[in-house]
């Protein structure tokens, strides 16, 4: 099942676009709708993050295309991880992307141990 484009323009809207690298506030390089360039950055320490290095070849203003193929790309294994952990949801179109909005926003891990999922599963 794939989340509905209804569904990734309310991700868009929510999340925010940005072109060029920037540091979110966790103090990683991200860029398009919160894909992070570098997850090895996230293992440093907080203060250590900050001087991490932006690569020369992603400073650079990003397409509108290029950032939404990240989007995409990001979404597939989201797609597969509310799947694997929420089976029923691929029976409603309507469940299954708002399970994949709010774990794209948590993460997968955050989602296989909440409140939500276990009552959902119910």
């Amino acid at each position: 099942m794939k989340v509905s484009d209804s569904a990734i323009e309310v991700i868009k809207h929510h999340e925010g676009k940005r072109n060029k690298p920037y540091l979110c506030p966790a103090l990683l390089w991200t860029i398009g709708y919160g894909h992070v360039l570098y997850p090895e950055q996230a293992k440093l320490k907080l203060e250590e993050r900050k001087a991490y290095p932006l690569r020369p070849e992603h400073d650079k203003v990003w397409s509108d295309g290029g950032i939404d193929a990240i989007l995409r790309s990001d979404l597939a294994r989201f797609e597969i991880g509310v799947i694997r952990l929420c089976p029923s949801a691929a029976d409603h179109q309507s469940h299954f992307d708002a399970l994949v909005s709010i774990s794209f926003n948590i993460g997968l891990g955050a989602l296989q141990s909440s409140t939500l999922r276990m009552k959902y599963n119910r």
